[in-house]
């Protein structure tokens, strides 16, 4: 799965949880907006500071579950579609 931090947002306190639970290749933005599902991550006031794009329907379903598992929740669990371009956002709920 690829990774990059948005430009100008602070990361959360807890993006190192993230950077060393989950298998992620840091690259451009614009790579991992190419990717067929994305997750956003939100920091402490609520910006989404980190995307990460997962080819494979697999890889995404295991990536939430490892966010699941560092306790962050998905607020797009029960919505259909995209928000913000993402197909799931985590944060501290």
């Amino acid at each position: 799965m690829k990774t990059a931090l948005l430009e100008g947002v602070t990361p959360a306190e807890f993006d190192k949880q993230i950077t060393g639970n989950l298998l992620l290749e840091s690259t451009t933005v614009d790579t991992v907006r190419k990717e067929k599902l994305l997750i956003g991550i939100r920091n402490e006031d609520g910006e989404i500071y980190r995307l990460i794009g997962a080819t494979k329907h697999n890889s995404f379903t295991n990536a939430v579950e490892e966010l699941e598992d560092l306790e962050l929740v998905d607020e797009l669990g029960d919505v259909e579609g995209t928000v913000e371009g993402c197909d799931a956002i985590f944060g501290e709920g």
